[in-house]
């Protein structure tokens, strides 16, 4: 969108915060970068520079504006609804791969060279994936910061930083002071200390429909790893340096988030994920306006726009609940998940109590006696094929998953249907267009209507909600009374 600079000039003008992680305004007059939806006076068209993502600001020279601070603006909905080589890139930075295995690691998982990748991700985004994961860094290094007492050095080393000298260069060149001036000017009063708990808001493009999101995290939680508590989501994240505890609850203009982590290396990573499983980094408006060219889902849409999918923050995971999900009501698949939990989770211990154990990781999961699990035979062949995929790498389920292979390699699982395979890739994988019209739920839904309710005639009339059915799924579920569709009490 960058390069419209019409369409960009009048986005500033208006202060239109949809735009907001869409690009970036640079001002060649001031040297600072801002949001569109920055509340200073506006510059003149002729001293604004648009570029598409903060790194290519910040190599370019240009400052983060201290009034609208650009590093907190949601991310681009780009990444979320494309499966090319540089959406698969940016999802892979942002979950923190550069800083832990470096470019080459990228390089790897992607299955292209360095100098390709490089290559795409500047022609697309300005800059190449060290100063993107340097942008990144530099965000994470703000956060803790200004909402920690922790030392800068730290800090520095937190926030992926091979030197607390890197650290102080960063921090002075991207926000224009040294790390002792912004925690002087931070709002707040440090808290946390070491214990590694965090306040976090994280931002969304407006608006956003809590009801069906927490709704289905909810009623759908797993015994000890997940629970509803206090008007909070709560549940356990599985993390590269450690474990962390997250609780999330609805705001009406952000998410409130609070992360206790085990190590602090793993911020950047959990906030990733917590976004990407609420859908934050979704453009709503774009969603509905194109859904609401359907007459019949029309109606649904003005009645509660913004509904995002819920998602996972652990696609290996999410995967094994789908199989324990298959053709039995939501309490039993959260049954036969707690056993499993139970017998194979990882205990960890909840400051608040509650929680138990993180899930069972794939490699626990194939060593266990399959005549232990609760289920149909062809269902435990199914199980164990799958969890041994994961385990040994032969099935990859990640950020970096390209979708149709993806959905090739599941298809080729004994007792992987349709079903099963396009709610992986609507939950776990993140594809914006996967449909399921076989679902039970849609089929009455689109029955109620006066919709198709036939799978072939239903998938028919959805062509026109591409290429946001997973979302049209989200509305049609939602006309029935299931508790996935309420947010708790």
């Amino acid at each position: 969108m960058h390069t419209d600079v019409e369409r960009c000039v009048r986005a500033v003008q208006s202060k239109d915060a949809r735009f907001d992680g869409w690009f970036f305004t640079a001002v060649v007059t001031t040297g600072i970068y801002c949001r569109p939806s920055c509340p200073a006076v506006p510059p003149r068209p002729a001293n604004m520079r648009f570029l598409p993502s903060a790194a290519a600001c910040q190599q370019a020279g240009f400052r983060a504006c201290k009034r609208c601070r650009p590093d907190t603006s949601p991310g681009s909905p780009e990444w979320n609804q494309r499966a090319d080589l540089v959406a698969r890139a940016m999802r892979l930075i942002a979950d923190g791969i550069v800083d832990r295995e470096g470019v080459p690691g990228l390089a790897a998982r992607l299955g292209y060279s360095t100098r390709q990748i490089e290559r795409q991700l500047l022609a697309e985004l300005g800059a190449g994936p060290l100063a993107l994961a340097r942008a990144q860094r530099a965000q994470t290094a703000r956060l803790l910061i200004e909402t920690t007492s922790l030392s800068m050095a730290d800090i520095a080393f937190a926030a992926g930083f091979a030197s607390v000298r890197t650290f102080n260069d960063t921090v002075r060149e991207v926000f224009a002071l040294a790390p002792t001036d912004l925690r002087a000017r931070a709002p707040r009063s440090p808290q946390g200390g070491t214990t590694g708990a965090l306040t976090l808001r994280l931002p969304f493009r407006a608006p956003l429909n809590p009801d069906n999101l927490f709704g289905h995290l909810a009623a759908t939680a797993v015994p000890g790893v997940e629970e509803w508590r206090d008007g909070a989501y709560r549940r356990m994240l599985r993390l590269p340096y450690g474990h962390g505890i997250v609780a999330l609850s609805p705001r009406p203009d952000h998410i409130a988030c609070r992360l206790t982590l085990s190590d602090l290396r793993d911020l950047t990573v959990a906030t990733s994920r917590c976004r990407r499983m609420l859908d934050l980094d979704a453009d709503p408006v774009a969603v509905d306006d194109q859904l609401r060219t359907d007459p019949v889902l029309a109606p649904l849409v003005d009645k509660a726009p913004g509904r995002r999918v819920p998602r996972t923050v652990d696609e290996a995971e999410f995967a094994v609940r789908a199989v324990l999900g298959q053709q039995v009501s939501t309490a039993a698949a959260r049954t036969h998940a707690g056993r499993l939990v139970t017998a194979h989770g990882e205990p960890v211990t909840d400051p608040e109590g509650g929680l138990t154990h993180l899930f069972p990781e794939p490699a626990a999961l194939a060593s266990a006696d399959p005549e232990s699990l609760a289920m149909p035979r062809s269902r435990r062949t199914t199980f164990t094929t799958l969890v041994r995929g994961l385990a040994d790498g032969a099935l990859r389920l990640g950020p970096d998953s390209d979708w149709p292979e993806t959905r090739a390699a599941l298809l080729s699982l004994p007792g992987f249907g349709p079903w099963t395979v396009d709610v992986i890739a609507m939950r776990a994988l993140g594809d914006p267009d996967a449909f399921l019209p076989t679902d039970l739920g849609v089929r009455r839904a689109a029955r109620e209507l006066g919709l198709p309710s036939t799978p072939a005639a239903l998938t028919a009339r959805a062509a026109a909600w591409r290429p946001w059915r997973a979302y049209a799924v989200q509305y049609l579920w939602a006309t029935d009374s299931h508790p996935i569709n309420f947010l708790p009490a």
